[in-house]
C-alpha cells in the first residue's frame, strides 16, 4: 500500500509538471499568443469560450462533491432514494446547457465562415506534406517558381493564400501562431488564409500522426520585411553556380553519383557522352518518383539560405552564431560557413536513418520512405559538404 501511495505521489507530481509545462508564455507553438489576423480571429473566439468553460467546469465539480457528500449512503442505511421525475430542476439542467451552448455555436460558426473566406491576395503557395518533411511551392514566380523545404518565406503584414495537400498519407499544417489546423489530404486541396504581423519566425508541427517520424515533421513560417522577402525572391531564382574550389568540385561529382537521382538543384549540368562520341553538357533531372513514396525530395538549389533541415529536426546553423541584427541574411543571402552546423550535417550525411527514423528498407515496390544511408566515406561527406555550402 506504501508503494502504491508513494507511486500515486509520483503521478501526480509528474501531472502538475505537465500541466505546467502546457501553460508555459514563452512556448514557441503557443496559441494565446496570435500573431496574425487569423490566429487573432480565433483568440477572440476561444479565450471568452475558456473562462465559460473554467467556470461552467468549476460549477459542476463542486455541484457533484456537494451531492456525493450530502447524499451518499449512511452505514447502515439500506432505503433506496426517493426517484423524483418531472421536477422543474430537470427542466432548469436541460434549458441551461442548451442556451449555453447556444450562445456557443453562433459565434464559432460566424468564426469559422469568417476565417473560410479567401482574401485577396498576390501570393499563392502550395503547402505539401510527405514522409517527413513539408514543401512549399510558390506560384507565379519567375518562368519556374520557387520550391523550398520546411521553412515558408512570406512578407510581414500581407495576406498569404495557401493550398495544402499531400503524397502520400494524411498529415496537418499547424502554425498556431497564424491560423489553425488544416489536413493535408492526398488527392485533396485545402484552402488556407495567412499573415504574420511582424518579421520573425513562427513554428508549427505535423498534428496528424503519419508514420513512424511524425514527432520529427516540423515546419516553420518565416516573415520577413518586403525589402527582405524581395531580395529573398530574386536570391531563390538564381540557378546554382558551379563550384570552383576543387574540394567543392569533388563534391559536385559525389552529389551527381549518389544524391542527383532523388534531389534537384536548378542550374546542375553535367557533361553527357553523345552518340559521335563527343560531350554536351545537359541539365541534371532527378527521378525521386522512380526511388520515393512520395516522389519528391527537397530542392536543394538554395540549401544555404535555410536555417534547418532534415524536415525542420535540426539546425543548419548554429543558434545564436549570427548578429540577430542581421538575422534576415541568413535568407536573403545564405548561412555564413563560420555558422553553419557542419557537426549535425555530417552526422546525416554518414547515416541520416540513425538520427531519424524513416523506415529506410526498401518496401514491396523497391521504394525509400525517407533519406537511405548513402554509406558514404569521410572524404566523401567533407567533399560533399563543402559543395553543399556554395548553394546560397
Amino acid at each position: 500500500m506504501r508503494s502504491l501511495n508513494h507511486h500515486g505521489r509520483r503521478l501526480a507530481l509528474a501531472g502538475t509538471a505537465m500541466l505546467l509545462a502546457g501553460c508555459a508564455r514563452n512556448a514557441p507553438q503557443d496559441t494565446w499568443k496570435p500573431a496574425g489576423w487569423s490566429a487573432r480571429t480565433i483568440d477572440t473566439l476561444q479565450e471568452p469560450i475558456f473562462y465559460i468553460a473554467g467556470v461552467i467546469g468549476l460549477i459542476v465539480l463542486f455541484a457533484v462533491i456537494f451531492v456525493v457528500v450530502k447524499f451518499r449512503q449512511r452505514p447502515g442505511d439500506d432505503s433506496i432514494p426517493k426517484q423524483v421525475h418531472g421536477h422543474k430542476t430537470e427542466v432548469l439542467w436541460t434549458i441551461v446547457p442548451a442556451l449555453v451552448l447556444a450562445g456557443i455555436t453562433v459565434p464559432t460558426l460566424k468564426t469559422i465562415f469568417t476565417l473560410a473566406e479567401k482574401k485577396q491576395s498576390q501570393l499563392e503557395i502550395t503547402v505539401t506534406g510527405q514522409q517527413w518533411w513539408w514543401s512549399f511551392d510558390y506560384k507565379g514566380m519567375g518562368a519556374e517558381g520557387i520550391t523550398t523545404a520546411n521553412e515558408m518565406v512570406i512578407p510581414a503584414g500581407q495576406q498569404v493564400n495557401l493550398r495544402i495537400t499531400s503524397r502520400d498519407v494524411i498529415h496537418s499544417f499547424w502554425i498556431p501562431k497564424l491560423n489553425g489546423k488544416r489536413d493535408a489530404v492526398p488527392g485533396r486541396v485545402h484552402p488556407l488564409n495567412m499573415s504574420a504581423d511582424q518579421p520573425g519566425e513562427y513554428w508549427g508541427q505535423c498534428t496528424e500522426f503519419c508514420g513512424l517520424s511524425h514527432a520529427n515533421m516540423r515546419m516553420r513560417v518565416v516573415a520577413l520585411s518586403a525589402d527582405d522577402f524581395a531580395k529573398w525572391v530574386a536570391n531563390q531564382l538564381k540557378p546554382a553556380a558551379d563550384p570552383t574550389d576543387a574540394q567543392a568540385i569533388s563534391g559536385q561529382a559525389t552529389f551527381l553519383a549518389q544524391c542527383s537521382r532523388c534531389h534537384t538543384i536548378n542550374g546542375l549540368t553535367q557533361q553527357v557522352k553523345q552518340a559521335d562520341g563527343s560531350t554536351k553538357s545537359e541539365p541534371v533531372i532527378a527521378a525521386p518518383e522512380q526511388n520515393l513514396v512520395s516522389g519528391i525530395a527537397p530542392n536543394l538549389t538554395h540549401l544555404m539560405s535555410r536555417t534547418t533541415f532534415a524536415g525542420g529536426t535540426f539546425d543548419l546553423k548554429v543558434p545564436g552564431c549570427e548578429n540577430p541584427s542581421t538575422y534576415s541574411s541568413a535568407f536573403t543571402t545564405g548561412t555564413d560557413i563560420a555558422c553553419l552546423n557542419r557537426p549535425d550535417l555530417e552526422r546525416w550525411l554518414r547515416n541520416a536513418p540513425a538520427m531519424k527514423p524513416m523506415y529506410s528498407k526498401l518496401n514491396k515496390d523497391k521504394l525509400y520512405r525517407g533519406m537511405p544511408n548513402l554509406n558514404l566515406n569521410e572524404q566523401q561527406i567533407d567533399d560533399l559538404v563543402a559543395y553543399l555550402t556554395t548553394l546560397k
